[in-house]
């Protein structure tokens, strides 16, 4: 093939390819629809979203910034981290996190106004008679409010369902029951301050429109159980106290399934509590701190109600509340990586990488065009600087999760994915430094910028927080820095030789090496190390898994898809070095056996969590299946093209040796 129209050829694939890795990158946060007016909307002033940002509550296992709860809730429920509105005025408003998670504790009527809802199937607004806007488009509360008792009703006929078998579902069916959860979640936020916001109504009360602060209602609780046990034994009890009892009651159950916002004052005692904890505790008399639960209630009244005398007023409230949560958190040792982790989110570390990534490929395209001149040689050290910038935008939010986590920085399969594209940008820059060839720069951007953006769909589809604590079987600092980064590198050091593989294929099947077999050689030279190394890696984290596993589950091996995807690899690896050593494989057979070491590789990584079977399956939606199935067929189309290339070459190399000798080519294996 002529080498200018190689080079095209490339170019081309490239930019589609970095043209759909942007289009992905984008499709989720981008929103649907037009964009909504909320009448009375004002933003949230950035004093006030700072200092919420550091509150910290627990959720999930362990203690975070309000700020995290937030982004990972308002993920799961909207699919984003950002949300666009109209607000008072006419002003286009770009509502976070923080702020959404304000409003539904303190502007619910406002929160029910936002376009909260992510709706990938109209279909299930159809069926319980919601007027879609389109297929897949997002709703606020209101808009849902309609049809909502309609759809509860069908999602508690699908739980009994999932109970017995969730593979009975139908598609629509999960659909309609994921729908509700979320609107669930949303109920409990908005819900969570209501006996802060409205205080309790008495009967006696209503016509004069009188409240009684719940706080206050607390301070009498040994009266009221005292007059609520003695008519358990048929003495009279008052309709006031009757009344109050069974409003706590609601006010307790409206709070109580939200996230624990108190730290106790007994260190031992790891499990925080909810505001309708604290509530519900001092009215059956369970509280061993009844002073602070009175005190910590009051500070959450204080802090809803000083909203109506403007934010300032607001901040001070929300500070004493900070204060005081911040100091108890701090005398058990759990606020120690709070700032830490809400630095985390706000720098936005993997994005600047992406940005890095994506200059790469352009000034990898610069040189590609370019070569030995100046402006080629310009464009390859910006290409090195913009990896190496890249690849330090990984190894910052890498390091610091490990500290927020107190653990090694692989422990979940979002772990992995950026630990990955760390590992392979590594070993890309030492193939260059080792072989200054260039080979490896060109594709090596386009891989790093692609595995971000995976690891972006993987935590939009999850909507899960990943800093969590780990399954209990994970558990174990030493094994999870021995078997768990050993293997994982063994992971990247296979997809860094497919890399490689694909590289040659590329260079022989549009021409674009001009026949230099010294950079043939080099790349298959660092395809050969490439996988030694996966060889090496593989096989010793395969043994340390093994020893990892006899610890836990009292045996060294048994066949589970994850110990056998791991085993693949070492088989495939010790299968290409034998071929290659026996002269049954030369070049092309050593980098289209790497390629198809991809496939393996991503078997093992990937597809044997959709398996539902095994001791190392924490589940996967079976809908995202057809992604493994894409890599697979990409996988086997470079085989392809290096295959119909290689025999193109033999054929041409024949007819050659014919014409000029009148003998037959010796044929390459």
């Amino acid at each position: 093939m002529n080498a200018i129209i190689g080079r095209w050829i490339a170019f081309s694939l490239g930019i589609a390819a970095v043209a759909w890795i942007v289009s992905i990158a984008l499709k989720d946060s981008r929103p649907e629809g037009d964009v909504r007016t909320v009448a009375g909307y004002n933003p949230w002033e950035k004093e006030t979203l700072e200092l919420a940002s550091l509150l910290p509550v627990q959720d999930g296992g362990r203690v975070k910034p309000l700020g995290t709860f937030a982004g990972f809730t308002m993920l799961g429920l909207h699919g984003a981290r950002s949300m666009e509105i109209i607000g008072e005025g006419g002003q286009k408003v770009k509502i976070k996190p923080l702020d959404w998670m304000l409003d539904c504790f303190f502007r619910p009527e406002l929160a029910k106004e936002l376009p909260t809802f992510r709706v990938d199937n109209s279909e299930i607004l159809e069926a319980v008679g919601i007027d879609a806007k389109g297929r897949r488009d997002r709703y606020s509360y209101n808009d849902l409010l309609p049809g909502l008792d309609k759809m509860k009703q069908l999602a508690a006929s699908y739980e009994q369902i999932s109970r017995q078998d969730p593979k009975l579902l139908k598609p629509i069916e999960k659909q309609t029951l994921d729908q509700v959860y979320t609107v669930r979640t949303f109920e409990f936020l908005t819900g969570y301050m209501e006996f802060a916001r409205n205080g309790l109504l008495p009967a006696s009360g209503k016509a004069e429109g009188k409240i009684l602060p719940v706080s206050e209602v607390m301070t009498a609780a040994p009266k009221i159980r005292a007059e609520l046990q003695a008519a358990a034994s048929g003495q009279p009890v008052s309709q006031q106290v009757q009344t109050i009892a069974v409003l706590v009651e609601q006010a307790a159950n409206s709070a109580k399934f939200g996230l624990n916002l108190f730290p106790s004052a007994n260190k031992d005692d790891k499990e925080w509590i909810s505001a309708g904890g604290r509530i519900f505790n001092i009215f059956t008399g369970t509280t061993r701190e009844p002073e602070q639960s009175i005190k910590d209630i009051k500070m959450l009244e204080d802090v809803a109600l000083s909203l109506k005398d403007g934010e300032s007023a607001f901040r001070g409230k929300f500070a004493a509340l900070e204060s005081s949560i911040v100091s108890r958190a701090k005398e058990r040792g759990e606020y120690r990586s709070i700032p830490l982790e809400a630095d985390y989110f706000k720098k936005n570390w993997f994005i600047y990488a992406l940005v890095w990534f994506l200059m790469a490929v352009v000034s990898a395209g610069v040189m590609f065009f370019t070569g030995q001149t100046l402006a080629g040689k310009i464009s390859h050290w910006a290409t090195v600087a913009f990896l190496s910038l890249g690849l330090i935008y990984l190894i910052i939010p890498i390091v610091k999760r490990s500290i927020i986590m107190q653990r090694p920085p692989v422990g979940n399969l979002y772990d992995t994915i950026i630990f990955i594209d760390m590992a392979i940008v590594i070993f890309a820059l030492l193939v260059e430094w080792m072989t200054r060839k260039r080979f490896v720069l060109g594709i090596t951007p386009i891989v790093a910028a692609f595995l971000i953006v995976l690891a972006r769909r993987f935590e939009v589809g999850e909507g899960k927080d990943h800093l969590d604590p780990l399954v209990a079987v994970l558990r174990s600092n030493y094994w999870l820095s021995t078997h768990v980064i050993t293997i994982t590198l063994g992971y990247a050091s296979g997809l860094i030789t497919a890399l490689l593989a694909i590289v040659y294929v590329l260079l022989r099947a549009l021409g674009l090496d001009g026949g230099d077999v010294s950079l043939r050689r080099s790349i298959t030279r660092a395809v050969y190390g490439c996988v030694c190394l996966t060889l090496v890696l593989s096989l010793i984290g395969t043994v340390l898994g093994g020893i990892w596993a006899n610890d836990s589950w009292g045996r060294f091996w048994g066949w589970d898809p994850k110990e056998n995807g791991a085993l693949m690899i070492v088989l495939w690896s010790l299968a290409i070095l034998h071929a290659r050593l026996g002269g049954y494989i030369k070049e092309w057979g050593i980098h289209l056996s790497s390629i198809a070491g991809a496939m393996v590789v991503g078997f093992s990584w990937w597809h044997v969590n959709f398996l539902n079977v095994g001791l190392h399956n924490y589940g996967f939606a079976a809908e995202k299946l057809w992604t493994v199935y894409l890599f697979y067929g990409v996988m086997m189309a470079f085989i392809v093209l290096g295959g119909i290339t290689c025999l193109l070459e033999k054929r041409a190399k024949a007819v050659k040796a014919v014409r000029e000798f009148g003998v037959k080519a010796p044929v390459e294996a």
